[in-house]
């Protein structure tokens, strides 16, 4: 069975709907076809049923059937902190990262966010060179990197840390891809911390999703000239983080 998850996956390129409609039809699958498609896979992947799938997508809406990875599946065993922001950080924002992460260097945690351009990526950077797990989940296919300009992030965290996608082989990303995406980075973390976000932004969509699981939301308090995202959540009942200790404490 785990096999035929994953030859939807493939056919179907990760799309959650049509997996269920093949499953819930009782699709026919053409046993060469398979094996020719489940030939193409060069990552690891886990399924709904596999007994290392996460358990925190398990409670999720829509889980993934399937999960193509590379690296270690065990980092989301540890406690995991969701940290996103805007593709466009001040220096402030930047900043903040940095130290928060420094000041979590001590904690058994996994960093968990989306690999794009600005605080995501400053997230996995600064959680590397920390010495703690991070994992990257992708809005496009397994094996390919986006944005380009992190090909040797993604490769370093292939080899060390942990990437992750229900997106098979090398799809390109589409823009309906990432709400998607957001969903994961919220669902396998136990508390979303925003380090620096605009009102409208992908960065809410993943704190709406946050919401809707239940998790907690954080935020790192912004100047009155930056963007308003992270006043705004405090001002509606996110915890305000100052310091490595105020996350901390929410995780014990």
């Amino acid at each position: 069975m785990e096999e035929i998850l994953v030859y939807f996956a493939l056919k179907y390129n990760g799309d959650f709907d049509l997996i269920l409609k093949a499953l819930e039809e009782k699709e026919y699958v053409e046993e060469e076809d398979k094996k020719r498609m489940l030939s193409k896979v060069k990552s690891k992947y886990t399924t709904i049923i596999s007994e290392d799938y996460p358990d925190q997508l398990k409670e999720i809406t829509c889980p993934p059937f399937v999960l193509f990875y590379y690296g270690d599946l065990k980092i989301l065993n540890k406690k995991c902190i969701g940290m996103i922001g805007t593709r466009h950080p001040s220096c402030y924002g930047r900043k903040a990262t940095q130290t928060l992460i420094s000041q979590l260097s001590h904690e058994e945690i996994t960093i968990i966010s989306g690999m794009a351009i600005g605080i995501d990526g400053e997230c996995h950077r600064e959680a590397m060179r920390n010495h703690l797990h991070t994992c990257a989940v992708l809005g496009s296919g397994i094996d390919y990197c986006y944005p380009k300009k992190h090909e040797e992030m993604y490769r370093q965290m292939k080899e060390n840390e942990l990437v992750i996608s229900e997106y098979p082989l090398d799809m390109m990303p589409r823009k309906d891809c990432f709400p998607k995406r957001n969903r994961l980075i919220s669902g396998l973390s136990s508390k979303v911390v925003v380090m620096e976000a605009h009102r409208k932004s992908g960065t809410m969509i993943t704190v709406g999703f946050a919401l809707e699981q239940g998790k907690d939301v954080l935020a790192v308090p912004g100047r009155i000239d930056d963007p308003q995202g992270c006043n705004e959540l405090i001002a509606q009942g996110a915890k305000i983080v100052l310091k490595g200790e105020d996350i901390i404490e929410e995780l014990y």
